[in-house]
């Protein structure tokens, strides 16, 4: 595609030279560490509970350090670093003028917004497997954890996942870029669409359960009115993108989860295998567990873009 290299190239180098790409790094850079550090103090104060688990080092990443582990760190900062790459993607070439010179340029004009995407997206990347690396470093010189192949590829089905989820984000901030001409206006509709997904939906979901199958806590509730509540609760808050994600991680990372539900029925067999077979998940079955999970974030993300893109290929460009 002609020109796409050249604006991928001019949006890597915009990205890793700014001010705010670099302070958005050391900040998240700086939480990483803290957070890394502070889970292999507690993992090796506890040796004994850790000999006993067969994928150790797993747990540098799904156990909370100062505030939250690493999975949780994602989920939550996750948005934040795509929105902040692309909620003035492409307004701001408005406003600055350039971007009817660039298309004037023997350029494709999907070029320039593939370009920016995937520069993006090519920054996130780098990111993350940079803060996996950190606490990779961290596993090693402070725990002694040294990652078997099983723990290797679990890790890198985690960053693939990371990696679509912070695109979803991309995607969504540049729709916004290009639906806003004011730079503040779509930074702040990126941010209340954020906050919506990360706080309203939840509780929304907590609200809904309640209206349909009430809990009263000073009175006995049937099993099948708490299953229900639970179940009302799970599939609503699956509408957030962060929910999706951090069901889907968690079964990653710990694979002794072999479900993501919160409320499992079971019946005395079911009780009895349980019980005996207390082994963990091979990859393969934990990407079963969380593929309707990730077949969803991976659909939002590309029809996001599809979004962005046949928005911007339709919308009229003036000087």
């Amino acid at each position: 595609m002609q020109g796409l290299y050249a604006v991928f190239r001019k949006e890597i180098c915009d990205h890793f030279t700014s001010y705010r790409f670099v302070i958005l790094f050391a900040l998240i850079a700086m939480i990483s560490l803290i957070t890394s550090y502070m889970a292999g103090i507690h993992l090796r104060e506890d040796l004994e509970a850790l000999a006993k688990t067969r994928y150790p080092f797993l747990m540098l990443f799904s156990t909370p350090g100062a505030m939250f582990s690493m999975v949780q760190f994602v989920a939550f900062f996750g948005p934040l670093i795509g929105l902040v790459l692309g909620f003035d993607s492409i307004n701001r070439e408005r406003a600055h003028g350039t971007l009817i010179k660039l298309v004037s340029q023997p350029i494709y004009r999907d070029a320039v917004i593939n370009g920016k995407f995937l520069a993006g997206v090519m920054t996130v990347s780098v990111m993350l497997l940079s803060i996996i690396l950190v606490i990779t470093g961290f596993g090693l010189a402070i725990v002694g954890l040294v990652p078997g192949v099983e723990e290797i590829w679990r890790l890198f089905v985690f960053l693939i996942i990371s990696i679509f989820y912070v695109s979803f984000w991309i995607a969504l901030s540049i729709l916004f870029s290009i639906l806003f001409k004011s730079i503040v206006t779509s930074a702040l509709a990126s941010g209340a669409l954020w906050i919506f997904l990360w706080l309203i939906i939840p509780v929304g979901a907590n609200v809904l359960a309640n209206a349909v199958a009430p809990i009263n806590a000073h009175e006995e509730t049937q099993a099948e009115t708490i299953i229900k509540n639970a179940r009302i609760k799970e599939i609503t808050s699956l509408a957030s993108p962060m929910v999706l994600y951090s069901e889907a991680t968690a079964a990653i990372i710990d694979p002794m989860l072999n479900t993501t539900r919160s409320i499992t029925l079971m019946g005395p067999m079911e009780k009895l295998l349980s019980s005996r077979f207390q082994n963990p998940l091979p990859l393969g079955q934990s990407l079963l567990v969380v593929f309707p999970h990730l077949t969803v974030l991976i659909a939002i993300t590309l029809i996001c873009f599809a979004v962005s893109y046949l928005v911007f290929m339709l919308q009229e460009i003036r000087t």
